[in-house]
């Protein structure tokens, strides 16, 4: 191409260009006078119900994580280099944007912040929220630990060593660029994969999020890093132990969706089901609720999940990871 012509039509695009109007907009400039966190959170201090339903948790619980987030950001200054905020401001705005589903141009006009600010430091909150709780949350099982799990399981389902309920959750997302069918599903719209394993108070002890949505939950299950440990036999599991007068593994427990395995329980098919059978599937399907209770809870308190998220994938897994945090 012509040198002169791709010159001109180069000065002709920088010429039609907007021009800047304001370096700060002016519903911005007023954000420490009329934005959200300077007017409503301290109001909402002053009463524990209003609070909770606005943040999804306590006063507490609120400032004691704040302080979590402190050390996190000392520890790592990269995270919120650029931005002006304190950490309480920016783990305001977080909870709101994930308790409540809004949207980045929502949080622009409740707490005055330009668009692009928010889409910039929402995902490094999330993020720091995951380094700052991911070992907390979720420690690696020590024996004893499975056997408590097993144990309160036996108690609350009638099902012996049962070491955790698993299941996926697709989490809907709006479809990424250039990615063709990859993140399509067998429900016809666009997600990523939460794989979880939950105990039996329907608490998250394992998550693995990011998989592509026209994966199976078979098939994610066997690329994730806990099938690789159990298949090596590192995660303490206790031995197969006598129940009755029979000697059974510990074991998960999956819907048909699952493959059968050593450590992983599925249901009989249901076709000429004998009634020892029926009665197995039953108490299986109790212990498999376990996990779709810890779903429809999580996706109850963080509305996020309850929306088509339209950011980029890796902003999604970690949107998804604080929430299960």
């Amino acid at each position: 191409m012509d040198p002169c012509v791709v010159y001109l039509a180069y000065k002709y695009i920088i010429k039609k260009r907007r021009k800047r109007r304001w370096s700060v907009h002016p519903i911005n400039s007023a954000r420490n006078l009329r934005g959200t966190y300077y007017t409503l959170h301290k109001e909402l201090r002053r009463d524990n119900d209003k609070f909770f339903n606005y943040y999804r948790m306590s006063i507490a619980s609120f400032d004691e994580l704040c302080e979590k987030l402190k050390n996190t950001f000392n520890k790592d200054r990269e995270l919120i280099q650029g931005f002006a905020f304190e950490a309480e401001e920016m783990l305001s705005m977080t909870l709101r944007y994930l308790g409540s589903g809004c949207t980045y141009t929502e949080l622009h006009y409740s707490y005055r912040l330009g668009v692009t600010t928010a889409s910039l430091l929402i995902p490094r909150v999330c993020v720091a929220l995951w380094r700052t709780l991911q070992e907390e949350c979720f420690p690696v099982p020590t024996e004893q630990r499975w056997r408590q799990i097993a144990q309160d399981f036996a108690e609350r389902t009638n099902f012996p060593n049962c070491i955790g309920s698993i299941d996926g959750k697709h989490c809907r997302i709006i479809a990424p660029a250039h990615s063709g069918s990859l993140n399509y599903n067998y429900k016809n719209f666009f997600s990523i994969v939460l794989l979880a394993i939950a105990d039996s108070n329907c608490c998250f002890i394992y998550i693995d999020v990011g998989s592509y949505g026209k994966e199976s939950d078979s098939m994610v299950f066997r690329q994730c890093s806990l099938f690789r440990k159990l298949e090596e036999d590192t995660l303490h599991i206790p031995k197969p132990e006598k129940v009755a007068e029979t000697t059974l593994p510990y074991v998960l427990v999956g819907d048909e969706a699952f493959g059968l395995t050593n450590n992983l329980m599925r249901p009989y098919p249901a076709k000429n089901l004998t009634e020892k059978r029926r009665n197995f599937n039953y108490r299986l399907s109790r212990a498999r609720g376990k996990v779709e209770c810890s779903f429809g809870i999580l996706t109850n308190k963080w509305r996020i999940l309850h929306r088509p998220m339209n950011v980029m994938e890796e902003v999604a897994v970690s949107i998804i990871k604080a929430c299960c945090i």
